[in-house]
C-alpha cells in the first residue's frame, strides 16, 4: 500500500519543530489542559512529523487528543473512522464547547443534519471529520471524499483490523486501502486492546514502523481487581449484598443477555436501588437518554451488555461487576477501564458462575456455519460474472450463514486473491419530493432538463416515499447509472429532494478462477472452525483469571505483554483464591429433546438438513434461515441453551446415525 510522500524541506521542517514548541501552548488555550498524558507527546510528535503512527493506550488514556490536537494544525481534513457512535457524538459536543468545529456523518443524523456536516466539510469551514467504517461503502459519501485533501487518516479501534484478534470487522481491513486512494497523507492508528500479535497485524496494515508504535503502561494501579465464585442460585443475592455494603458510587454491571439486563435491573430497583437496563434492542433515544443520565448522576447504576460504554467519558464511575463472563481479555479489559478514570480507587470485581459459561461457549459455536452453507456460497461466487454485484442480505439468506461471516469469507477470498473489492453501491433510492416536479425542472434548460425528467419519470409511487431503481432507470435512459446518481444528489443538495437509500450491494472484480470448489469451501470452513476454536480458547483465558490463582493485574498486562509486580490488591495477592472451579462431565440432553428435533427437522426438512443445524436449534442459537421460517419461535427452540453445545452436537450425531 503507498501513501502520499510527506517528506519535507528545510523550511517545512523549521515549521514544523515551531508547531512542536507550540503544543503544549495549544493544549492548553484549544483545550484547556496543562499538561500531556502518557504517550500523548510522543504520538502527537510523529503525527505532525508525516509518521505513520499506532497508539496503544488503556481506556480512558486519552487516545483521541492525539488525533484532535494536530487536526488542528493541517491544513486539510482529518478523517476519524470509528464503529462508535456514541463517541462521536460525545466528542463532536465536547469540541464544540471549546469552540472547534467537528461533524460526524452517521446513519442516526437527519438528511438535512447530514447535508449541512457535508457542506462544512466540504467548504473547509470543519476540519474534523468522524465517520463509521460502513460509510465508505457509500458510493455518494466517497466521490465527495475524493476531492478532499486528507491531511491525517485516523482509525479508531484499530485492532478490528486482526481477523486473529477479539473483534474482528472484515471491512476494517479494507481501510488500508480506502486511506490510499483518498491520497492520506499519514495515519493513526489507535487502539486501548493490543496484544503483541494484533499490533503486528496493525503495524503491517498501515506501514507503521516498530519505532513508531507507541504503546503506554496498560494497567491502572487504581483498579482493585477481584473474583468470587457463586453458584447460580448465589449469584443475584451477591451483587446485592456487594452493593448494600460498599459506599454507593456510579456502578456499571455486565451481563451476557438482553432479558438479563431487564431482569436484573428490575430486582435491583425492587431491592431499592435506582437501576436501569441498557442493550442494543432498545431504540436509539432510549439508550442516549440512559447514558445521559448516567453521565449525570454521582451512583446511578446500570445493568448492561457490552452495547454500553463504549465511548462514554464518564470519570467516577467506582465499581465494575461482571455478573456474567466477559468473552476475553481484551472485552475485560475494554470493560474494567472504564472505571476510575479519576485516578481515585474503583472496584472491579466478577461474580463467576460456572454455569455462566455455556451461554458465551454456545455463542461462539453459534457463529460457524455448516460446510453446506459454505459451499453454496463459493458456488454462487464462481457462477458470478466477471465483474458482479452482490448483497451481503442476500447471500446470507440463501446461504444459511450470519452476515458477519459472509463477510468474513469474502474478505478471506479477497486476501486469497479470488477477488478484488469494487465500488459498493446503492441499487434503491427512496425519494421524498419537497417541491413540485415544474419546480426542479425551470431550473435547467435542454438536454439536461429532459435528462432529469427522465429521471423523475422513473419514480415509482410506494406507501410514502417514491422509489428510483438506479440500476433500471441508467439502462432505460442509456446512460451511465452514475449520471442517474449525480442528478439526484444536486436535487438533494437543492432541498428540491429528501433521499434516503437502500438495497446495498457489493462491487467484485474476479482475479483467478475458483477452479477447485470442494477444495476451496473445505479450506475456508476449517478456518471458520479455527476461528471457533480461538474463541473458546479466549474465554478460558478469562476463566483462568477469574480464578485467581496469581496476581490478576500482573497476569492481564502478560497477557498485553507487558510485565508488571504484583499488585497486592487482588482477590489472588491477598490471599482470598484460587477458585477452583468443579469439572462438568458430558451432559444429556434427554429423549424429549431428541424427540422435539426429530418432530422439527420433519416440519422444516429444507431448515434442520445438517446435525449442527438441529443442534443449534436445540441450544437456541439463531441463524437468517431460521428467522425467515420463524423457528426461533417454536416452543422447542433453546430448550438445551443450559447444556454445551458440543455436547448436544454430539449425542444429535449419535442419534440420528443409529
Amino acid at each position: 500500500m503507498e501513501f502520499r510522500d510527506v517528506s519535507v524541506d528545510n523550511h517545512q521542517q523549521t515549521e514544523m519543530d515551531e508547531s512542536i514548541d507550540d503544543l503544549r501552548q495549544i493544549l492548553q488555550h484549544r483545550f484547556g489542559l496543562s499538561s500531556f498524558r502518557s504517550g500523548q507527546a510522543s504520538v502527537i510528535e510523529r503525527v505532525i512529523r508525516g509518521k505513520n503512527v499506532a497508539a496503544v493506550f488503556p481506556t480512558g488514556g486519552g487516545k483521541s487528543l492525539c488525533y484532535q490536537l494536530p487536526s488542528q494544525l493541517f491544513s486539510g481534513t482529518t478523517i476519524v473512522v470509528s464503529p462508535l457512535i456514541a463517541l462521536m457524538k460525545d466528542q463532536c459536543d465536547a469540541l464544540a464547547s471549546r469552540g472547534i468545529n467537528a461533524v460526524r456523518l452517521d446513519s442516526s443524523m437527519s438528511t438535512t443534519d447530514f447535508a449541512a456536516a457535508a457542506a462544512d466539510i466540504r467548504e473547509g469551514r470543519t476540519k474534523l471529520l468522524y465517520v463509521a467504517p460502513e460509510r465508505f461503502f457509500n458510493e455518494r459519501f466517497l466521490a465527495m471524499m475524493g476531492s478532499l485533501e486528507v491531511s491525517l487518516f485516523a482509525v479508531d479501534e484499530a485492532h478490528c483490523i486482526s481477523q486473529w484478534g477479539h473483534n474482528f470487522r472484515p471491512d476494517y481491513l479494507k481501510l488500508a486501502e480506502i486511506a490510499g486512494s483518498l491520497s492520506a497523507e499519514r495515519i493513526l492508528a489507535l487502539t486501548a486492546t493490543a496484544t503483541p500479535s494484533v499490533l503486528d497485524d496493525i503495524r503491517n496494515a498501515f506501514c507503521i514502523a516498530e519505532e513508531d508504535a507507541i504503546r503506554t503502561q496498560f494497567f491502572r494501579p487504581n483498579l482493585h481487581l477481584k473474583s468470587t465464585l457463586v453458584d447460580a442460585d448465589n449469584q443475584y443475592p451477591t451483587l446485592l449484598s456487594r452493593l448494600q455494603q460498599r459506599p454507593r458510587g456510579s456502578t456499571l454491571v455486565y451481563v451476557t443477555l438482553q432479558r438479563t439486563a431487564e431482569e436484573i435491573a428490575s430486582r435491583l430497583t425492587e431491592d431499592g436501588f435506582d437501576a436501569t437496563a441498557y442493550h442494543a434492542g432498545m431504540t436509539a433515544e432510549q439508550r442516549e437518554q440512559i447514558q445521559h443520565d448516567f453521565i449525570a448522576s454521582s451512583d446511578g447504576i446500570v445493568v448492561a451488555t457490552i452495547a454500553f460504554g463504549m465511548g462514554i467519558d464518564k470519570p467516577d464511575i467506582r465499581y465494575v461487576y461482571h455478573y456474567n463472563p466477559a468473552k476475553s481479555l481484551e472485552a475485560y479489559a475494554q470493560e474494567i477501564g472504564r472505571a476510575g478514570r479519576d485516578n481515585e480507587q474503583a472496584t472491579c470485581e466478577i461474580l463467576l458462575s460456572v454455569d455462566d459459561r455455556t451461554v458465551l461457549e454456545n455463542f461462539a459455536y453459534g457463529n460457524t456455519p455448516s460446510r453446506h452453507g459454505v459451499g453454496r456460497l463459493i458456488d454462487l461466487i464462481k457462477d458470478q460474472h466477471e465483474q458482479f454485484h452482490i448483497s451481503h442480505h442476500k447471500l446470507s439468506y440463501e446461504t444459511d450463514i450470519r452476515i458477519l461471516v459472509v463477510r468474513t469469507l469474502l474478505t478471506y477470498l479477497e486476501l486469497d486473491g479470488y477477488l478484488k473489492a469494487t465500488s459498493p453501491r446503492y441499487d434503491t433510492y427512496k425519494i421524498k419530493p419537497l417541491v413540485t416536479s415544474r419546480v426542479i425542472l425551470d431550473h435547467y434548460r435542454g438536454e439536461e432538463r429532459d435528462f432529469c425528467a427522465g429521471v423523475l419519470s422513473n419514480l415509482t409511487k410506494g406507501r410514502s416515499w417514491f422509489m428510483l431503481n438506479t440500476v433500471l432507470a441508467a439502462k432505460r435512459l442509456g446512460v451511465d447509472r452514475q449520471r442517474v446518481v449525480r442528478t439526484i444528489d444536486q436535487m438533494n443538495e437543492q432541498c428540491w429532494l429528501e433521499v434516503k437509500v437502500s438495497d446495498l450491494v457489493h462491487g467484485y472484480r474476479k482475479l483467478r478462477p475458483i477452479d477447485n470448489a470442494k477444495t476451496l469451501a473445505d479450506e475456508l470452513h476449517e478456518r471458520l472452525t479455527t476461528r471457533e476454536s480461538s474463541e473458546v480458547h479466549r474465554l478460558d483465558e478469562f476463566f483462568n483469571l477469574a480464578m485467581a490463582d496469581s496476581c490478576q493485574p500482573q497476569q492481564l498486562s502478560q497477557h498485553f505483554g507487558e510485565l508488571t509486580e504484583t499488585c497486592g490488591q487482588c482477590t489472588s495477592c491477598r490471599g482470598d483464591g484460587p477458585w477452583k472451579i468443579p469439572e462438568a462431565g458430558p451432559r444429556s440432553i434427554g429423549s424429549s429433546a431428541l424427540t422435539a428435533v426429530e418432530n422439527v427437522s420433519a416440519e422444516y426438512p429444507d431448515r434442520l438438513v445438517q446435525p449442527r443445524d438441529q443442534a443449534r436449534f436445540l441450544c437456541g442459537l439463531t441463524s437468517p434461515a431460521f428467522t425467515r421460517a420463524r423457528l426461533s419461535r417454536h416452543p422447542s427452540f433453546g430448550i438445551c441453551d443450559r447444556i454445551p453445545f458440543s455436547d448436544v452436537l454430539e449425542q444429535v450425531v449419535r442419534h440420528f446415525n443409529r
